[in-house]
């Protein structure tokens, strides 16, 4: 099969981001000028750069009541910071709940019965059960083509890692579990995984 998107699929269901999966998914707490947190996940997310370290996340759709689309990007261009949580199996309910389209009013932390403790370099909260967080400062923020499309990226400038997930000096993928995205409404779990040497390695 072969279409143009611009023609259209013709099949029930758009194939396009089930053709990028695995994804890792941001679940992101930020904080606007008023001090109100917010946490929502993101799909479209990936490191970017080593040195600094360096992250990035797109938004793609938006809420009619925001200048940038969506709460997360909005706190963010308000306040400069964010930060990055790893979704671990358990947190799958929570991170679902966080997903909902609430007003500005709910706080989705409280909404998915979650703790939330201080940022260490930056102003914003930070969740614990979450098996690593990262905590990031704006770098830019980037329209794309389309009505509601933004990528923002961020530098890297605090990294939180859950003790029981370190094994002999390593990040233990299979003990964090984390949550990967598939197409549609899919979700994946990794729970295992090989070396694989380059060549001349």
């Amino acid at each position: 099969m072969f279409y143009k998107p611009e023609n259209g699929h013709g099949l029930p269901h758009n194939p396009f981001n089930a053709l990028i999966v695995p994804r890792p998914i941001a679940w992101i707490t930020t904080r606007d000028a008023d001090g109100r947190d917010n946490l929502a996940p993101y799909s479209f997310f990936n490191g970017v750069a080593y040195d600094p370290p360096q992250v990035m996340f797109a938004t793609t759709s938006g809420k009619a009541d925001r200048e940038m689309g969506k709460d997360s990007l909005d706190n963010i261009h308000q306040t400069g910071v964010f930060c990055v949580h790893m979704v671990s199996e358990e947190l799958t309910d929570a991170m679902n709940i966080s997903a909902a389209s609430f007003g500005r009013e709910i706080n989705e932390i409280d909404e998915a019965g979650l703790e939330r403790v201080a940022c260490e370099t930056i102003d914003a909260v930070r969740l614990p059960a979450a098996p690593a967080a990262l905590e990031c400062k704006l770098t830019q923020i980037t329209q794309l083509p389309g009505e509601a499309n933004y990528v923002c990226f961020g530098e890297v400038t605090g990294i939180h890692m859950r003790d029981d997930c370190i094994v002999d000096g390593i990040f233990d993928i299979t003990r964090a579990r984390p949550l990967a995205r598939l197409g549609y409404r899919d979700y994946s779990v990794v729970r295992d995984s090989f070396t694989l040497k380059r060549p001349g390695e």
